[in-house]
């Protein structure tokens, strides 16, 4: 698996606010914000371009463009808060979805919504999340991608954990991780550590609903 830590000074004062416990949900969103389009800036590095000519007020120029514009697949919930930054790096991007909550005894995901195309061969596919803990939820997100025909996917997530990175290498699916950060180990609880609390919540508020 090839694996990129997006190692930038304004990167890191991004993660540094939303590590902070003193970050309100707004101080939160925004820098997730900031950071988010930082990491898909990133990931976007080897998508594949066209070139064609672009009429500039003075002569002709050559443009540049996405050949295959990626398909952004945020897992719900924390996930939604990656879709406007990567829209507005790419904004002619398609959006799916998959819906994934925790079981807070089991630590395990529990799925509850799928929206992807039927047909993801030759399609990149961003799947994005703040978070990379276990590992569960991304590699039950990794094998409806991947039942699907894709064969092109970059996880992007701001914070992952050891634990968590060394489970994606070890599943031997087609993907490159882009993070901010390797946190080195979970809690009892598997939450990130040091990490920066659960990124739903600080995002959105406390969940209503406990499975």
């Amino acid at each position: 698996m090839d694996i990129t830590v997006v190692d930038h000074p304004l990167a890191a004062s991004r993660l540094t606010i939303m590590r902070d416990k003193r970050t309100d949900n707004a101080g939160f969103r925004a820098a997730l914000s900031d950071l988010g389009a930082m990491l898909i800036y990133e990931a976007s590095r080897e998508l594949e371009t066209e070139h064609f000519d672009c009429e500039t007020p003075v002569a002709v120029a050559d443009g540049v463009r996405l050949k295959n514009p990626p398909i952004i697949v945020p897992i719900i919930r924390a996930g939604l808060g990656m879709i406007d930054p990567a829209l507005s790096m790419i904004p002619d991007a398609q959006v799916g979805f998959i819906g994934m909550a925790r079981d807070e005894e089991t630590h395990e995901p529990v799925p509850y919504l799928e929206a992807l195309p039927d047909d993801l061969k030759g399609q990149p596919v961003f799947l994005v999340d703040p978070m990379l803990a276990t590992g569960g939820s991304l590699i039950h997100s990794l094998k409806l991608l991947v039942e699907r025909g894709a064969d092109d996917i970059t996880v992007v997530c701001m914070v992952s954990a050891q634990p968590g990175v060394d489970r994606l290498a070890e599943s031997n699916f087609p993907i490159r991780l882009v993070t901010a950060a390797i946190d080195p180990e979970l809690n009892e609880d598997a939450y990130i550590v040091p990490g920066l609390g659960d990124a739903g919540d600080r995002l959105y508020g406390p969940r209503n609903i406990h499975l």
